[in-house]
């Protein structure tokens, strides 16, 4: 074998492989950081989440998540959320708050797996248009929830708004007075 063939054979066996098409729209791809002295590949950033809603002809749409003073996103009335994380999560809990902070009645799911967490929201009913919506992620017990790297994460408020005019109450229903005989 000459040297020119052995040379081309170690640079095809070192190539990278090409990325998968296969991988979920919802989640954020992450590269493997640079490599250390020793050639091992460096850990991964800390956890990453992503929300999506379920639209009224079955498909996903991403609810952006944005900072305390930029205002809340419109969605279309959902009945079903997914939450996503790029890595495991340990000692957290997922509740969904309406605008008087109340929590809200769902149906939840947990899928974890040692590269995330898939978590499913079900709603008996979908959210009300008009109204605001709080997704909060924060610990279950004690001061903080940790990723499977064992990093400490802070406590995330994803704000959200239904589009659509605000539904009104319905009026209180009217006492009929009784006469006196």
């Amino acid at each position: 074998m000459s040297f020119a063939v052995c040379v081309a054979a170690l640079l095809v066996a070192g190539c990278p492989k090409p990325s998968t098409p296969g991988e979920d729209a919802g989640t954020t791809a992450t590269e493997p950081g640079p490599e250390t002295d020793s050639g091992a590949i460096a850990e991964p950033g800390p956890a990453s989440f992503t929300l999506q809603y379920v639209l009224a002809d079955a498909g996903m749409d991403a609810i952006p998540l944005v900072g305390p003073d930029e205002g809340r996103p419109l969605i279309e009335p959902t009945s079903r959320l997914e939450l996503r994380s790029t890595l495991a999560l340990r000692n957290y809990r997922v509740r969904l708050f309406d605008e008087v902070e109340r929590a809200m009645v769902s149906d939840d799911a947990a899928e974890e797996s040692a590269t995330g967490l898939l978590y499913r929201i079900s709603l008996p009913t979908p959210l009300k248009t008009g109204h605001k919506y709080t997704l909060v992620i924060d610990a279950q017990t004690g001061t903080s929830m940790t990723d499977s790297q064992g990093r400490e994460l802070p406590d995330l408020r994803i704000p959200f708004q239904v589009s659509g005019e605000k539904e009104k109450p319905a009026p209180p229903a009217k006492k009929q007075k009784q006469r006196r005989r």
